[in-house]
């Protein structure tokens, strides 16, 4: 089997066993893609169509699902970081991605709030994102980041991050590690444990390959299977071309025998191998839907590495694209593009 074939195989199979659903379910038969041949992303025929995403329908017109994106980043302004804010020294951004600009783009795009990743421009010093999660409690999640320090500082860190400033997930950052040391050493497994313990989702960053950290998170999930794991932009599985790649994203599509993994189909930009916008993870969504079911799966910006790729809004309606190729059902794409992540951070972003 060729690795077209591959891919086609699951997009052709997971339509057909939806098929069954009451056509009422589905999104508009106008195509969504076609749309974007034509349009560009700030175009009113787009806008309308985003709408699509945030509805759940005709008898709910009135209370349409929120759209909260899974994934994204905040940081400060040269100025606020001449100032109270310091970037970590060799991790200065090259991209504008202060408070302000985030509001603008939320928006701008219909996003009603975010699952805010600590960013390595700031590295282990979490104040500016402490400093917009207090000052919009209702709009924003904090996700830190874990310090894998060899000392241990890093599981009293970890611990005050969540019981002290209201953090309500974690990010494993292999590269963070110790040379030659795993996040499955002792540090790892105390954080691992800790985040289980204290309800905290662990979200892994694979930007090297899911085949270097595979072995690490079967263990991990198999050893403490109390703790959620959220896997970053598909564990940075691209549409296969080869036997390597297609083994590493079947693995991925194996984890979730274990419950307690969800999946961010997230920085489609990094992931596809295609220009907005990204058709070609179709087959990708499709297989992930089919696997772990669409309440396991959520929908995340990368912003505001997004935003020269194809806009913020332009991020969000790419999905659209997307889910209407593979075809999702309505409320398939409400629990991607909001009810999944409003699923795990419960009395977060309610009605």
């Amino acid at each position: 089997m060729t690795c077209g074939q591959w891919l086609l195989k699951p997009l052709v199979s997971a339509a057909s066993a939806r098929s069954s659903h009451s056509s009422h379910s589905y999104l508009s038969t106008v195509s969504v893609f076609k749309l974007f041949a034509k349009e560009t992303p700030s175009s009113p025929t787009l806008v309308s169509a985003a709408r699509m995403a945030t509805s759940s329908g005709a008898d709910n017109k009135t209370n349409p699902a929120k759209v909260i994106d899974s994934h994204l980043h905040v940081w400060a302004s040269p100025e606020e970081a001449a100032g109270k804010y310091p970037y970590f020294p060799g991790q200065e951004p090259t991209l504008r991605g202060d408070l302000d600009f985030l509001l603008q783009s939320l928006e701008e795009a219909g996003v009603d709030g975010a699952l805010i990743v600590q960013p390595i421009n700031h590295k282990f010093d979490h104040s500016l994102v402490t400093s917009v999660l207090k000052k919009y409690p209702n709009k924003f999640v904090g996700c830190c980041l874990a310090n894998p320090a060899e000392d241990g500082s890093g599981l009293k860190h970890l611990e005050e991050l969540i019981l002290k400033d209201g953090y309500r997930a974690v990010r494993f950052n292999p590269y963070l590690w110790p040379s030659g040391e795993k996040m499955t050493n002792d540090i790892g497994k105390a954080l691992f444990s800790k985040a289980g313990e204290l309800g905290v989702p662990v979200g892994f960053m694979c930007m090297k390959g899911l085949d270097l950290h595979i072995s690490e998170i079967q263990e991990l999930c198999t050893e403490f299977p109390s703790t959620v794991v959220l896997l970053d932009h598909l564990s940075f599985c691209k549409p296969p071309t080869n036997d390597e790649e297609s083994f590493a994203f079947s693995e991925l599509l194996k984890l979730s025998k274990f419950p307690q993994v969800y999946i961010k189909f997230s920085a489609l930009f990094r992931v596809s191998r295609m220009s907005f916008p990204y058709q070609d993870l179709a087959p990708l969504l499709s297989q992930v839907v089919s696997s772990f079911g669409a309440s396991r799966v959520m929908w995340g910006s990368d912003f505001p590495y997004v935003v020269p790729e194809c806009g913020y809004k332009g991020g969000k309606e790419a999905v659209l694209s997307i889910a209407n190729q593979v075809p999702l059902s309505s409320s398939e794409l409400e629990w991607i593009m909001g009810k999944t992540v409003m699923q795990l951070f419960r009395g977060q972003w309610v009605p």
